[in-house]
């Protein structure tokens, strides 16, 4: 079932109107699970970082022994193409996918070049700026790279996430603030974190258990220009209690704040968290500066 509607689907060297049937019961990526994907976005006419997400999907299927069968370059006028059919004032989640097709004589191992690939377009709506969430902790945790394939934007990973978004929602809180291996903070269940203390960004350094979205970096690159100060370094549950500010960084809505972490409240609305007020203008003011 789709998430959002007005769907369009790149599969087989055309686009197709409609939630394209890709998939046979025999692939490997059916019955096995050898899928990987990236997700982009068009809001306001533009698609920034397109070419970042592009590129991305092919490091992940690489990552996943998926053989990657389409350049970026390729990738970025497939999409291109694919949103010309939506008019600017449509919001629309861009997601390049590969899974694999077949498996050695064991099945197991994605057989090299054997390869399916789509695009799906969805209308799925930004969200306002008002937005918020609510955090909780679980007792899942991120995985490593020894236990699974946490260097790629892989299918695979999303119901341990599911699992933490479950918990979080049974708790009454919107998502998660979760553990890596060792205990410290991570991400949340869908998406990296930052917090500010004392007018000062935090965020977890990438230790290997979780992606460092591409979101995550351009947010980065935006507020050290605007001349705050960032840092990525080793963060507690405790030091999340002790923030004056906490947000979400992820493609799907590029920033959320936060309102609380279970029993610790963060002040949001107008004249207020002002740090996480000013990524979310500074990324719309560069966003507008890039063209589709």
């Amino acid at each position: 079932m789709a998430t959002g509607k007005n769907i369009k689907t790149y599969f087989e060297g055309s686009w197709h109107d409609g939630d394209q049937m890709i998939m046979r019961a025999a692939d490997h990526g059916s019955w096995l699970g050898t899928t990987v994907f990236d997700g982009a976005r068009l809001f306001d006419g533009l698609a920034p970082d397109l070419d970042k997400h592009c590129a991305r999907v092919n490091r992940s299927a690489n990552a996943l022994m998926i053989t990657p069968t389409v350049s970026t370059d390729e990738m970025i006028g497939i999409v291109r193409e694919g949103l010309e059919s939506y008019g600017r004032d449509h919001p629309v989640y861009i997601r390049p996918m590969y899974w694999a097709l077949a498996g050695d004589e064991l099945g197991i191992v994605p057989r090299e070049g054997a390869t399916g690939f789509a695009v799906c377009l969805e209308e799925i709506p930004m969200a306002p700026p008002e937005a918020a969430t609510t955090l909780t902790r679980t007792r899942f945790r991120r995985p490593v790279l020894e236990d699974n394939v946490v260097n790629a934007k892989a299918g695979c990973l999303y119901p341990n996430n599911a699992r933490m978004m479950v918990e979080a929602r049974a708790k009454g809180f919107g998502n998660a603030l979760v553990a890596d291996a060792m205990g410290n903070v991570a991400e949340s269940a869908s998406a990296n974190v930052f917090m500010v203390k004392d007018g000062e960004v935090f965020t977890p350094i990438p230790n290997g258990t979780f992606l460092a979205g591409i979101t995550r970096e351009r947010h980065m690159i935006n507020m050290r220009a605007d001349g705050m100060k960032v840092h990525e370094t080793v963060l507690s549950f405790e030091d999340f209690h002790d923030a004056d500010e906490v947000f979400l960084s992820g493609n799907m809505m590029k920033v959320t704040p936060v309102a609380a972490f279970d029993d610790t409240r963060y002040e949001i609305g107008a004249n207020r968290n002002p740090v996480t007020r000013r990524v979310r203008e500074m990324y719309w003011d560069w966003a507008a500066s890039e063209r589709r």
